[in-house]
């Protein structure tokens, strides 16, 4: 513990911090790091905004990056999502993302374990250990992912939610292009 307890004082760098965090909470801080620098960098406060202003994870190179990859200046990529849908269980989660990449609803699909949800459902609060599908695809194909999850998914209603790719490595993004069927 004293390695945890040591990585989150306030001279430890931004990646120390996230060590010994759950594979999960890496991930959404990672994700979340890159969607606030993408909603600064476009607001126009990147350099401003306190969050960036002595950061390393942001600087002007990087917002130059951002800006040269933004999906809306990408004649060679379409516009992308990430989508997260939740799985009660490592077989079933390798199954669905079998599935939707076989299918080409998807380039990739990460599955990420140890996921611990709390949520409201039937009245009361429940709990569960899940583990969580973070898929790529084109925008366009999420109303067709959406029914092939409900239709291939152990639960009620499965979680399907999506956020936009505002940028990224072009390359990376002409993949999901490439490995997707269009819409």
């Amino acid at each position: 513990m004293t390695r945890v307890a040591s990585a989150s004082t306030s001279t430890s760098s931004p990646v120390a911090q996230l060590h010994g965090r759950s594979p999960f909470v890496r991930a959404l801080c990672v994700l979340s790091i890159g969607a606030i620098s993408a909603i600064a960098f476009t607001t126009g406060c990147a350099q401003s905004h306190s969050l960036f202003g002595s950061s390393r994870l942001f600087n002007q190179a990087s917002s130059r990056a951002l800006h040269s990859a933004g999906m809306d200046t990408a004649s060679t990529t379409v516009p992308s999502i990430v989508v997260y849908v939740t799985v009660p269980n490592r077989e079933a989660g390798r199954k669905l993302s079998d599935s939707i990449v076989k299918e080409r609803l998807a380039a990739c699909v990460n599955i990420v374990p140890g996921v611990e949800s709390v949520y409201w459902w039937e009245g009361k609060v429940q709990a569960d250990s899940e583990e969580l599908l973070i898929i790529k695809t084109r925008e366009s194909l999420l109303p067709a992912l959406t029914e092939h999850v409900k239709a291939n998914h152990e639960y009620d209603l499965p979680e399907v939610i999506a956020m936009p790719i505002t940028g990224g490595n072009t390359k990376y993004l002409e993949w999901i292009k490439n490995s997707t069927k269009d819409a």
